[in-house]
C-alpha cells in the first residue's frame, strides 16, 4: 500500500488518520457523554483526565489530516456512477465534519479555560471540578457532540449501504492492504 492515495484508493498515510480519528472520535464521545451525566466530582474528573488529553489527539489528528490534504496528497475520485447528490452529500459531510470537530476543540477549551477546571485537570490546584453549565462554551460543545454522533451515523450508514446494498468495494478504498472489489479478499 502506498503512503499517498490513488485516483482509486486511500494511501496509508490517510487511512490511518481516518481510523485514528474515528476511534479516538468514539471514544472522546463515549468519554464526554459519561462525564455529562456524572456527578461525583472525582469520577467526572478522572474521565476529564482521559477525554482533555483525547481532544489534543484529535486537534493534531486533524490538523495533520488537513495539512496532508492541502500539502501532500490529494483524494481519490469520486465513485464512478453515483449520482451527483451523493458526492455533493459525502463531500458536504466530511467538510462539515471538519468544521464540528475544531468547533468541538474550541468549545472544549473554552469550557476548560473559562471554568478554571484546567488547573485541576493538569495538575495545579486541588478541589472539585466547577459547575460546567454555567460556562457558555459547555452549550456549543453539547450541541456539537449530538451533531457528531449523527454525522457519525451518517457517515457509517452510507458506507456500510455501499458495502452490503452496493456492494460496490467503496468501504475498501479507506481500508489497509488491497482487495476485490466487492469482495473483500
Amino acid at each position: 500500500m502506498s503512503m499517498k492515495s490513488s485516483s482509486t484508493k486511500y494511501g496509508s498515510v490517510a487511512v490511518t488518520i481516518h481510523w485514528l480519528s474515528a476511534i479516538a472520535i468514539l471514544a472522546m464521545l463515549g468519554s464526554g457523554f459519561q462525564a455529562a451525566s456524572m456527578t461525583d466530582s472525582a469520577a467526572k474528573e478522572a474521565i476529564l483526565m482521559f477525554h482533555v488529553p483525547l481532544g489534543i489527539a484529535i486537534l493534531a489528528l486533524t490538523l495533520l489530516r488537513l495539512f496532508w490534504w492541502w500539502r501532500v496528497d490529494q483524494k481519490p475520485s469520486p465513485v464512478a456512477g453515483d449520482p451527483a447528490w451523493q458526492t455533493l452529500t459525502a463531500k458536504s459531510i466530511h467538510v462539515i465534519f471538519y468544521v464540528v470537530i475544531l468547533g468541538m476543540i474550541a468549545s472544549g477549551i473554552g469550557t476548560i479555560v473559562l471554568s478554571g477546571a484546567g488547573s485541576i485537570l493538569f495538575g495545579a490546584d486541588i478541589g472539585p471540578l466547577p459547575e460546567f453549565s454555567e460556562v457558555l462554551p459547555r452549550v456549543p460543545h453539547g450541541l456539537g457532540a449530538r451533531l457528531m454522533v449523527a454525522l457519525f451515523v451518517l457517515h457509517a450508514g452510507a458506507a456500510l449501504f455501499h458495502h452490503f446494498i452496493k456492494k460496490d468495494g467503496l468501504i475498501w478504498r479507506i481500508w489497509f492492504g488491497s482487495h476485490d472489489k466487492g469482495t473483500g479478499s
